[in-house]
């Protein structure tokens, strides 16, 4: 298998695992690989009136940062998702990580980024 395949198959893993972590935690799974023009979005879930767009970090070692670029790039597929969800415009919203370690448990960034 080529480590990009590997990679691809990592992170699918730990997105299923992100997503598992938050339903433990309350969270309603409402989208998974949103993608839209502008980007994509790991994860939508939902809890009360909360709509919060997560991004995965998965790696072997320590975790990456998410970089500017990239975290307006998911605050711009934010707004696209509340355009075909308009219910949920009302909501608060706020942008969280999971980092995903292996033989670790998942580490839950609430409100990492300011959108």
């Amino acid at each position: 298998m080529t480590g990009k395949r590997e990679a691809e198959r990592f992170g699918r893993w730990a997105e299923r695992a992100a997503s598992v972590y938050l339903a433990l935690k309350g969270y309603r799974i409402l989208a998974r690989r949103f993608r839209s023009p502008a980007g994509e979005i790991d994860l939508v879930a939902r809890r009360g009136r909360l709509v919060v767009y997560v991004e995965v970090k998965a790696r072997r070692g320590e975790p990456a940062e998410i970089p500017g670029r990239q975290r307006r790039r998911i605050l711009r597929a934010a707004e696209h998702f509340l355009k075909l969800r308009p219910e949920l415009a009302s909501c608060d919203q706020r942008f969280d990580a999971i980092l995903i370690r292996p033989a670790r448990l998942p580490t839950h960034l609430k409100d990492a980024w300011r959108g």
